[in-house]
């Protein structure tokens, strides 16, 4: 006679082992130990000197706010880390530029230099401006959230889509943008 604990272990059904993928060693950039070839306008190829080679990496910062020359990561295209820079000013002269070109692409926020106009409709409020690179239109939903002033001067904007945007300093708009802009800071 078989015991009742038997029965209910026996059949219970199992989950199918988790494959894990094996850790890859993260590899530290001090110097100049490693080679770097711009493939696009943010991505580039390393190639270590030791023979590794690692294509199609994006270069991004680890603390973008605070560390704009210090723990610059390289992820593939999986989003995984493959490699840190410690401190660009380390690298020789050529890989640093081609390293600060891309995150200066990857990171470009348009300086907003005047305010056109401005709508607001279901929630949704419009901004028309003009930037360094053009004039666009910026939309927000959560002005809390999505509009900061720092410093007392500096505006930061966040459209819906994720999009950054700057007044490097409000003291320099006209009086006109000020009016579309004050009732939100």
């Amino acid at each position: 006679m078989t015991d009742k604990t038997d029965l209910v272990l026996d059949t219970v059904p199992t989950a199918p082992p988790i494959e894990e993928k094996p850790a890859r060693e993260r590899i530290y950039i001090d110097g100049d130990e490693a080679h770097f070839e711009r493939v696009d306008l943010t991505n580039v190829d390393l190639m270590m000197f030791d023979g590794r080679r690692f294509p199609h990496l994006e270069p991004r910062r680890l603390f973008p706010r605070t560390g704009l020359e210090r723990y610059i990561t390289l992820l593939d295209d999986d989003g995984e880390e493959v490699a840190v820079i410690r401190n660009l000013a380390n690298l020789p002269k050529a890989e640093r530029e081609i390293i600060d070109d891309c995150l200066n692409e990857y990171y470009h926020v348009p300086h907003i230099t005047k305010i056109t106009g401005r709508l607001e409709k279901f929630g949704v409020i419009k901004f028309f401006v003009e930037t360094d690179r053009g004039d666009c239109t910026i939309e927000l939903r959560n002005i809390v959230h999505q509009i900061k002033l720092t410093y007392g001067m500096r505006v930061m904007f966040l459209d819906n889509d994720d999009n950054r945007y700057e007044i490097p300093d409000i003291r320099k708009l006209d009086r006109k943008s000020m009016s579309y802009l004050n009732d939100y800071l």
